[in-house]
């Protein structure tokens, strides 16, 4: 791959980077100040189906599953690492006192089995790494943060829907990065 590539490779890289890490604080200010509803002492609501209210920060969550994929892309596995575990801890940092070791545990182990399912798809089916990978990060993170935080499954379904058209949302966005990628010779980090 020739500089020019590789600098442009690097600064798209550190773009997905700093996305990833505004997802962060957008979720935890989205699940804090936006919403149809706004419960006191917990989340404000959104509607993600007929009938189906979940926390609005999933649709940053959604997003940042995505954003950790394509921060691997651009700059390795290594990085996508660093940047869970960052994220983890400004999860902790950010997250409201009583959901605080909800937050950070359901980034760490949703992050990570992203990266898991990503990393030996990415090379040769990147639609499908994505996907696969964020399908498993959502139902990772919605799990573990609703057992860690209110020791019930009840809005599972919520939570994994409202992530997930996050994911959907960007499949254009990877399709036609996969086809520029193609066209300039872009390989994954």
């Amino acid at each position: 791959m020739n500089e020019t590539l590789a600098a442009r490779q690097r600064l798209e890289g550190y773009i997905f980077l700093a996305a990833f890490g505004l997802s962060i604080p957008a979720a935890n200010w989205l699940i804090g100040h936006a919403g149809t509803v706004c419960t006191p002492d917990g989340p404000c609501l959104i509607p993600v189906a007929p009938g189906l209210m979940a926390p609005s920060g999933v649709l940053m969550v959604g997003l940042a599953l995505v954003m950790r994929d394509l921060v691997q892309r651009r700059l390795g596995v290594q990085w996508a690492a660093g940047a869970i575990l960052a994220g983890a801890a400004l999860s902790a940092l950010l997250a409201p006192p009583a959901w605080v070791v909800a937050s950070a545990a359901a980034f760490l182990l949703s992050e990570f089995a992203d990266l898991a399912v990503y990393t030996p798809l990415q090379r040769r089916r990147l639609i499908l790494a994505v996907v696969a990978s964020s399908i498993v990060g959502l139902v990772v993170d919605s799990a573990i943060f609703l057992y860690l935080a209110f020791g019930s499954l009840e809005f599972l379904a919520g939570q994994v829907i409202g992530k997930a058209w996050m994911v959907l949302a960007a499949i254009p966005f990877i399709v036609w990065l996969r086809h520029r990628d193609a066209r300039l010779g872009l390989q994954p980090a």
